[in-house]
């Protein structure tokens, strides 16, 4: 992925197949090497989510959800679409099962290309964000008790330093740098923020500017 966030082939769709393919291999073996780290073994519950990637006018975008104020836990957030895995789940299957009940997403039609770094949550889960190429247009069918919204970002905007900001701030009586993304008037934080810079970083996107 070049610098400027841009596909290697502007008329790929996304869908995985023809011009597609160049951007996907591409992406693919960017998430490969080295590969994605993961947090030492633990009791901590296991959940996973979907990253959509998709091309569009020749940048790559993704796809993010709001979750409703009435959900009982991250209401009002941001997020990647996911959730905890069920028993005998599998990382993909369980971030597959999530995007469909959330935002209508079919696992048919995404395209697995690889995972990112796990992390941990202070809600007490570990995820691990699992990367997939979607179709565009994207089709969605919202799930209303879950997700007030889903809206499209492009990558290259998230490495605008004047729309990033690390803020320190106080958690737990612990002074933390806190990672936000402004996209017009949305504040992206918390862990799909990580995700985000993690994935920025992987695909080149990331402007070496940002936080130094």
């Amino acid at each position: 992925m070049s610098q400027n966030g841009q596909s290697p082939d502007a008329s790929a769709d996304g869908n995985g197949s023809g011009s597609a393919a160049s951007w996907i291999l591409q992406v693919r073996s960017q998430l490969e090497r080295p590969a994605p780290k993961r947090l030492p073994p633990s009791d901590v519950r296991q959940a996973a989510v979907l990253v959509p990637l998709y091309v569009d006018a020749g940048q790559l975008w993704t796809v993010l959800t709001k979750r409703t104020d009435h959900l009982p836990s991250h209401k009002g957030q941001i997020a990647f679409p996911g959730g905890k895995l069920e028993d005998g789940e599998d990382l993909w299957t369980g971030a597959l099962r999530e995007a469909q009940e959330e935002i209508g997403l079919d696992p048919e039609r995404v395209l697995r290309l690889g995972q990112l770094d796990e992390a941990g949550t202070p809600s007490g889960f570990r995820i691990v964000p699992c990367v997939g190429a979607v179709p565009y247009p994207l089709e969605t069918n919202i799930n209303q008790d879950e997700i007030e919204d889903v809206f499209p970002v492009p990558l290259q905007n998230l490495s605008n330093p004047d729309l990033v900001e690390d803020r320190r701030v106080l958690i737990d009586g612990v002074e933390r740098e806190l990672r936000i993304y402004h996209v017009g008037r949305r504040q992206i934080w918390g862990l799909t923020a990580r995700i985000l810079q993690t994935l920025l970083v992987r695909l080149g996107v990331e402007d070496p500017r940002i936080g130094s």
